[in-house]
């Protein structure tokens, strides 16, 4: 019995030059030219070219649309021109799957990213997903997890997965969803904030990547109800510094790596490489509200955050002055500080907190926390916490038998995503999305 002929990809076609091969993909473009007819297949490394001359085997394919599923056989030879460099000739074409449908985008066409065709985008993502370009998005945040992970191990964290299902909140701020279980109520987690800290407790260094639920009421290019958050936690600091050049060395990590790796994708998508020192700028809270007055006279001094004019200022700045578009924010009053948070030692005014704004946008957080059993129980109590109250005694008791110096931080894999490629909106550099109005696809 003779051997079925295994399967080539595209990537692998130059090394089959002069030989007969089997491709296998979806039917991606169709065009006649001279009495020559081109296809084009698509497979999961890329597109393939086959050019059929003077037969009737495109005659396969009437009726048929883009995305049917295609078997080839034929001749690889090279040419530049197609798209692997190379392309099939002599085709022999099986239908695997007919598709008789039209699609309702056209997926070999450059896919319109404009505020408004955003909701059209995400109606029909299970479609234009497919195309090649838009494909780059997801192998790049893929590639952004991956860089991540990697240096996050080369130092030493352990990774772990929390639970989603809480009790009920406990970290306050932003609203969450609650949910029947069983015959109690539950939240979905806003974090995985104190299960890291109780890690630290066993493993000194941790981190998760894993969904976060906000139930934030906000229709805004930076916000979603669904999001996956890279948290890391660092025990047995010396000070917050050792936190901010973690964080430091992290982004410049994942940068460097994603450009190394998906150039190609990156550049399709017209994304160009940040540019980052190895020690990121800082400024002060205060000093951004001054310099943002001093150039633009609008006083901004009473708010307890950058707003995001601020923001989008400072990143220019700092890009321009500092040669760096990233640039850390720090020295937040401790009056507005999570009661978990630490102060600073040289100035009790002030929480060790910075804020990491990247190309206009705060894409992370990162905090030193209060290791100290007493203090941290008196710093609940101040904002009316219960310390014997479920959703805190466990979290408690981490600290009460002992938890050393540390800090961390929860990153937004899709916002550093969106960042790296210069997507205007995070909710691009998601699959399927969830805000206030999107609840499918």
């Amino acid at each position: 019995m003779m051997q079925a002929m295994e399967r080539v990809l595209s990537s692998q076609l130059k090394t089959h030059i002069g030989k007969k091969v089997l491709i296998s993909g979806w039917l991606y473009k169709k065009r006649e030219l001279g009495g020559m007819t081109f296809l084009i297949l698509r497979d999961r490394h890329g597109l393939i070219q086959v050019l059929d001359e003077k037969s009737t085997e495109v005659k396969k394919l009437e009726g048929l649309q883009n995305g049917s599923i295609l078997k080839v056989e034929g001749l690889v030879v090279s040419d530049e021109r197609a798209p692997s460099g190379v392309e099939i000739h002599y085709p022999e074409i099986t239908i695997d799957v007919p598709v008789k449908y039209v699609a309702p985008v056209e997926i070999d066409k450059v896919i319109d990213h404009t505020p408004d065709n955003l909701d059209t985008l995400f109606e029909n993502r299970v479609v234009n997903m497919r195309n090649i370009i838009e494909q780059g998005i997801w192998k790049i945040q893929s590639g952004v997890a991956d860089a991540l992970r990697e240096y996050l191990k080369s130092n030493d964290f352990t990774e772990f997965h929390s639970p989603k299902l809480l009790a009920e909140a406990t970290e306050g701020g932003a609203e969450v969803f609650e949910l029947k279980y069983f015959d109690k109520k539950a939240t979905l987690a806003q974090s995985a904030q104190f299960y890291k800290q109780i890690m630290v407790g066993a493993y000194e260094r941790v981190f998760e990547i894993g969904a976060t639920y906000r139930a934030e009421p906000s229709m805004t290019t930076r916000h979603m109800s669904e999001f996956i958050t890279v948290d890391v936690e660092m025990g047995f600091i010396d000070d917050f510094a050792d936190v901010v050049n973690l964080l430091s060395g992290a982004i410049n990590g994942v940068v460097n790596k994603v450009w190394d790796k998906y150039e190609n994708e990156l550049l399709a998508l017209k994304a160009e490489k940040p540019i980052l020192k190895e020690e990121f700028p800082q400024i002060t809270l205060k000093d951004l509200h001054e310099l943002y007055l001093k150039e633009t006279g609008e006083d901004l001094r009473k708010e307890k955050d950058p707003t995001p004019a601020e923001e989008r200022f400072i990143s220019e700045y700092s890009a321009k002055n500092f040669g760096s578009e990233a640039i850390y924010v720090t020295e937040f009053p401790a009056a507005h500080m999570k009661f978990y948070h630490h102060k600073s030692e040289k100035n009790p005014e002030v929480a060790d907190r910075a804020d990491l704004i990247f190309r206009g946008v705060e894409i992370v957080t990162v905090t030193r926390r209060e290791n100290r059993y007493e203090k941290l129980v008196e710093q609940l109590k101040e904002i009316g916490g219960d310390p014997n109250h479920p959703g805190f005694k466990y979290y408690l008791e981490a600290f009460k038998y002992g938890l050393p110096a540390h800090g961390g931080f929860g990153l937004g894999l899709e916002r550093l995503t969106q960042r790296i490629i210069g997507l205007n909106s995070v909710k691009e550099a998601t699959l399927f999305p969830r805000d206030v109005n999107r609840l499918t696809p």
